[in-house]
């Protein structure tokens, strides 16, 4: 625990639970007040920092929920120093089997989203002449998961965001940045995991596509972004930053090929 962030709000989308859960506590401990919007309703057990941690409801497809719970905000701790774009969704559909309503779906709460909460939240950072925006956005990106058409499109939508977002705002001393996270652990991976019937297989696998030989925990997630949201990062902006043990950086090779690598992971 430090002060990075002493005397900043920061407000984290879909903090609630997983990885924006990590990320609200890990800015709270920083000494930030975190405000967590979310469409949940539910408080979870009291943890080490929670107290720094207050709960707002928020939609962040719809503009009248955002512009309602930017207003609260302001209106409660009074400035809006750091604003994650962490609320997002995914589904599992090739593309013929994708309606409408899953498309519009996956790019109001992945793409939508982010846009409306920086429009209603710049205007107070240009306020006070500075600000930090963290976009979560995914490896998927720019490299792509089969049946994830629509979920890589809202993300590569997220990281032009990002660009367009750090060129516009940097005259006004506010950055822009996107956090890119490889497999993580959370609820919803372990779950899907767990629909197969040798899970232990699936997670060694899981492990090996990693130079670094395991899947990420949202608390490396949650390091970046206060990395990026610290004064410790202030020449930094526009970048998309993969947190992904490597993942995207090692070629495919045939499996005869990869053996060895394999080998060298599993003694490690």
């Amino acid at each position: 625990m430090g002060n990075r962030l002493s005397g900043k709000s920061a407000i984290v989308t879909g903090g609630n639970r997983g990885i924006g859960r990590a990320i609200a506590e890990r800015l709270a401990d920083e000494e930030a007040t975190v405000i967590v919007g979310d469409l949940f309703d539910e408080r979870p057990a009291p943890v080490s920092s929670v107290e720094r941690l207050a709960f707002m409801p928020l939609d962040v497809t719809k503009e009248a929920s955002v512009r309602t719970f930017v207003d609260a905000v302001l209106q409660k701790f009074g400035r809006i120093d750091v604003l994650v774009n962490n609320a997002g969704i995914v589904i599992h559909k090739s593309i013929d089997e994708q309606t409408i309503e899953d498309w519009d779906r996956l790019m109001a709460v992945n793409l939508r989203g982010p846009f409306l909460m920086a429009k209603y939240v710049v205007p107070e950072m240009r306020r006070i002449g500075s600000g930090t925006i963290v976009n979560i956005g995914s490896v998927e990106g720019y490299m792509v998961n089969p049946w994830h058409t629509a979920y890589a499109a809202t993300k590569a939508g997220v990281h032009g965001l990002t660009l367009g977002l750090a060129v516009d705002l940097g005259p006004d001393g506010v950055r822009c940045n996107t956090v890119c996270p490889g497999w993580i652990e959370t609820d919803l991976n372990r779950a899907y995991v767990e629909l197969h019937p040798d899970r232990s297989l699936v997670e060694r696998e899981l492990a090996q596509l990693h130079p670094l030989g395991r899947i990420g925990s949202p608390k490396e997630i949650a390091n970046t972004v206060l990395w990026l949201a610290s004064d410790e990062s202030n020449f930094v902006s526009g970048e998309m930053i993969a947190v992904d043990g490597a993942r995207t950086k090692k070629i495919s090779l045939p499996s005869i090929l990869d053996e060895e690598y394999r080998a060298k992971l599993k003694k490690a």
